[in-house]
């Protein structure tokens, strides 16, 4: 755990698109649940801002 925190904070490429990927499975996921309306309303944008952070952080060093 302590190793994915420290990647984050050197900015390696490792720790950034597990946690890109997560918010676009985030976003899928508020995108097909039927009861909370609130969180429908907001799946694109997380979708959107995790496909975004991907691409962006496909460019960081190993």
């Amino acid at each position: 755990m302590t190793n994915f925190f420290t990647g984050l904070m050197r900015l390696k490429r490792g720790p950034w698109e597990m946690l890109a990927t997560i918010l676009i499975g985030l976003g899928v996921f508020m995108l097909m649940q039927p009861f909370v309306l609130w969180a429908y309303t907001y799946s694109f944008i997380t979708t959107l801002v995790g496909t975004v952070m991907f691409i962006i952080v496909s460019h960081f060093k190993d």
